[in-house]
């Protein structure tokens, strides 16, 4: 990834990955908006105690910096596996976990702050997800995979910032809510000395992406709690702004 800086303040991270030449990606950092703190200052987020506009010009902003056909498909993230089709425009945001898009100018988003967000493309569709260990577990990953209803050897995932191994503790629940479904699973969580375990997200994600044939995986090194210049952090701040992952077909 590269970190893109414009005159209007808004900075993004853009995707290295081979996606197809129609395919536009970015993700935002937390710089260049008019929030104030505990969201300061490009908070996203209209969920999280935010002025609403506030959030209103920061979206505006990253439309303007990105060049973006239309407004994203913002959803209502509940932590779960449901995958949105947002060709058509909504009158409410989707309740989901993902947005898949075939047309071009739809604009797929979700929207983290520790959570881990995965983009992915193919010829013909892109899409976004937005992976917590609640949505890793219950399937999101796997479900957007299969709407796409193509071979998965043929699609291409980018794994964005999300909180690191290192800060992310949890407890025995977490760790055998996912070595229920597959042992292999154990690679992922290293026993710390409080008697807790460490969760690598991305590992899983590679995982889970693995077993549902996605074979080119990129992205993924990036951890939002150690790097509060640049990414918002729920489990670090408690009260903070959101970032976005977007995509779209041009």
């Amino acid at each position: 990834m590269r970190s893109v800086d414009v005159a209007a303040g808004v900075a993004v991270l853009v995707p290295q990955w081979p996606a197809p030449a129609a395919v536009r990606a970015a993700f935002t950092l937390r710089a260049g908006g008019v929030s104030g703190a505990p969201y300061d200052s490009l908070n996203l987020g209209a969920h999280v105690g935010d002025g609403a506009a506030a959030v209103a010009e920061n979206r505006r902003r990253v439309r303007r910096q990105l060049q973006l056909p239309q407004e994203p498909a913002w959803l209502e993230q509940v932590h779960g596996s449901d995958v949105a089709d947002v060709d058509e425009p909504a009158v409410a945001p989707a309740r989901a976990d993902a947005a898949l898009a075939r047309r071009a100018g739809r604009v797929c988003a979700v929207q983290v702050a520790d959570c881990l967000p995965v983009l992915f493309a193919s010829g013909a569709a892109v899409a976004a997800a937005h992976a917590g260990w609640r949505g890793l577990a219950a399937g999101v990953l796997e479900a957007t995979v299969a709407r796409f209803g193509a071979d998965p050897a043929q699609l291409i995932a980018w794994l964005g910032p999300a909180i690191g191994a290192q800060h992310f503790e949890v407890g025995a629940d977490v760790r055998n809510a996912f070595l229920a479904q597959d042992g292999a699973a154990a690679d992922a969580f290293t026993a710390n000395a409080r008697g807790r375990w460490q969760c690598d997200l991305a590992r899983l994600a590679r995982q889970r992406l693995g077993r549902a044939g996605v074979q080119r995986v990129f992205g993924g090194h990036w951890c939002t709690y150690a790097d509060p210049a640049r990414f918002f952090s729920h489990r670090r701040a408690g009260a903070c702004g959101r970032m976005a992952a977007l995509i779209w077909l041009e």
